[in-house]
């Protein structure tokens, strides 16, 4: 049984969030974990255009998880990276 981590780096995250939230909602039952990352200024008034989401999947999703891999991949700004461990 393999475990599946993904990080999806969003180059454009306050134009692409939308996008990703409907996807990652269709895909919900299988995300086990998720974390989402990007920089703020100290002050709170900037935040960052770039983001990092990491997801962890639950065991035996291995086909649903190369089918949201290849729409995230679809997505300009999307850089996908899985790991299979």
């Amino acid at each position: 049984m393999a475990k599946i981590i993904m990080g999806i780096k969003v180059d454009h995250r306050q134009v692409e969030a939308a996008k990703l939230q409907q996807l990652l909602t269709e895909y919900g039952c299988i995300i086990k974990t998720r974390l989402g990352l990007h920089n703020a200024s100290e002050k709170g008034t900037e935040c960052s255009e770039d983001g990092l989401i990491l997801l962890e999947f639950i065991a035996d999703a291995d086909a649903d998880v190369g089918e949201l891999e290849g729409k995230l991949g679809g997505h300009a700004g999307v850089h996908v990276e899985k790991m299979v461990f």
